[in-house]
């Protein structure tokens, strides 16, 4: 078992740069470019705002810990990049996936449990009742990963930068939500947790939805290219609330600038993070559920 990440098969075999992801999902569309184009299905990022939703259900019948689900999302989506979704049924895949999870994280679920809550939320999808077809498809994830079963997640640098950057319990809740947010993207695959967690700061700092944390946004640019004291006047107007959040981003610019984060990582996880935002209003329950229900009974995978 890797003692940190840095030694962990999670950054030697899964991290890749975005170049080489293309090229890995590139090959497989092309492997199974009739299946894809007879069952077309919402972006990516839509696909897995419905998985996150269907893990959430399950998880929460069975009172999962958010580290747990992490875990899960990482499984499916590394899983995803070596097997086309359609040669699947999804539903199968992340129950297993949770299973997994949990007897990863140490809060193992027994078989049965898992089979029956997952029975109850997708009746129609997930008709199975023998143990040994989760447990066979327990095997196949493993295999499909490589037995690389450990994941480095970004929530315990958050919590070991508190103190370090003077982050409110709100900054801490809202760089939370930000974390569990970014396993609905590529960036797991893409970036270090350390990074993740920093520009998880980052926005909880800058784009909260709250005057202070808008004044504060304003003040972004200039933090980024000056990390130097305000003058005086620049305070004029500004709510203490503001101010305040402005130090805290100009705190971690400083702390960013000294240290060995990378600016550009931080810079392109934030843009990726927003472009899920900015799709999320394009997300329809619906359509996803419609269009994996299609090939899922055709094909006659939810036997």
């Amino acid at each position: 078992m890797a003692a940190n990440y840095w030694a962990s098969t999670q950054r030697r075999y899964w991290q890749f740069s975005r170049q080489h992801l293309f090229e890995i999902r590139q090959k497989l569309e092309d492997n199974e470019r009739q299946l894809i184009q007879q069952y077309p299905l919402p972006d990516r990022r839509l696909l897995s705002i419905f998985f996150n939703q269907q893990l959430a259900k399950l998880g929460k019948r069975m009172a999962v810990r958010q580290q747990a689900l992490a875990t899960a999302q990482v499984y499916i989506r590394r899983f995803y990049s070596k097997v086309e979704i359609r040669q699947t049924n999804p539903y199968l895949i992340i129950a297993t996936a949770l299973y997994l999870a949990c007897k990863m994280e140490e809060s193992p679920q027994h078989i049965r449990v898992v089979i029956s809550e997952a029975r109850q939320i997708w009746p129609e999808y997930f008709v199975i009742s023998d143990i040994a077809k989760l447990g066979e498809c327990e095997f196949y994830l493993i295999s499909e990963m490589n037995s690389h079963m450990i994941v480095h997640h970004p929530y315990r640098t958050l919590n070991e930068l508190q103190n370090t950057l003077n982050l409110a319990q709100e900054d801490m809740s809202l760089a939370w939500s930000v974390i569990n947010d970014h396993y609905l993207t590529d960036l797991p695959l893409l970036y270090p947790p350390h990074v993740i967690a920093v520009t998880a700061i980052f926005l909880a700092l800058t784009l909260k939805p709250t005057p202070a944390g808008l004044q504060a946004a304003a003040s972004t640019a200039a933090a980024l290219t000056n990390s130097s004291s305000p003058h005086k006047d620049s305070d004029v107007g500004i709510s203490p609330a503001a101010i305040m959040q402005q130090k805290k981003v100009q705190h971690l610019v400083s702390w960013v600038a000294e240290g060995e984060v990378d600016l550009t990582a931080m810079m392109d996880c934030s843009q990726e993070i927003i472009s899920l935002y900015d799709i999320w209003e394009q997300w329809n329950e619906k359509v996803c559920k419609e269009q994996i229900a299609r090939f899922i009974r055709v094909r006659g995978l939810d036997k």
